[in-house]
């Protein structure tokens, strides 16, 4: 009897333990994200996601339902591609809670009511906020760079919501692919007149990313930048705009 009862125990925790393929993330994702400019962008179909609200609640939910202990047990590959995508998920249903009356992420407030402070989920057993995955522990917690590729805060100006959800066996594969995009994008990120502009992503966050030039001159290629040229770097205005696929979303 205690044979077959730890055999039903294993065969249950296998079958409700936590996805770690983020399979209704993914589904969503690559239902509603419109590509751009050579996959270097993208745009959401909010209108879309409207409409399977109720999916992405659940998906939600699941991530709720982890606790602090669980995920301390799992890989850092797993923790971070959690941790992305419930930031992802997270900004998606913010804006969801005004949609379609509204233009940018910072209609929410800057001061009161602020989209990225304000603790409206639970995480890891604790109410949390968008800055708190980002700056609490992503950025503190495992220093890397590449996640300011991955995380979407809503807005033109932010590195592409990624097509697909972020899963531990192919993550590192995952942020380099989000590095070239994002620095292949000269609307964003450029070398001109002797100059490289970049997206004040850089400025905001320049210590996750010295010696800062040196880090951005390793992808020159993307940035167009000369071979041997060390140039002065400028930083570019930052479009808050919803990054909404308004055309080819159903109204």
């Amino acid at each position: 009897m205690r044979v077959l009862f730890f055999l039903w125990a294993v065969f249950a925790a296998n079958a409700y333990g936590f996805d770690h393929e983020h399979k209704a993330w993914d589904a969503l994702l690559r239902k509603h994200v419109v590509l751009l400019e050579g996959a270097q962008a993208s745009q959401l179909r909010y209108a879309g996601m409207a409409q399977e609200r109720a999916a992405l609640k659940q998906y939600l939910e699941g991530l709720s339902r982890v606790g602090e202990a669980e995920f301390e047990a799992w890989s850092q590959p797993q923790q971070m591609a959690f941790l992305v995508n419930a930031y992802n998920a997270y900004t998606v249903e913010k804006v969801l809670t005004r949609y379609p009356e509204i233009r940018s992420i910072w209609d929410f407030g800057k001061f009161f009511g602020n989209p990225f402070r304000d603790a409206f989920f639970p995480l890891l057993g604790r109410k949390a906020s968008l800055d708190a995955i980002e700056h609490d522990i992503l950025r503190k917690r495992y220093r890397e760079p590449r996640i300011h590729f991955a995380v979407n805060c809503a807005s033109v100006g932010c590195p592409m919501l990624r097509e697909e959800a972020y899963v531990a066996a192919r993550l590192e594969q995952q942020l380099e692919e989000q590095a070239v995009r994002f620095l292949s994008d000269r609307s964003r990120n450029r070398y001109r007149e002797g100059r490289l502009e970049v997206s004040r992503i850089f400025d905001w966050f320049g210590e996750d990313f010295e010696p800062r030039e040196d880090w951005l001159l390793r992808y020159a290629a993307q940035l167009g930048v000369p071979p041997g040229a060390r140039p002065k770097l400028a930083f570019l205005d930052y479009d808050w705009s919803l990054n909404d696929s308004r055309s080819s979303s159903p109204r």
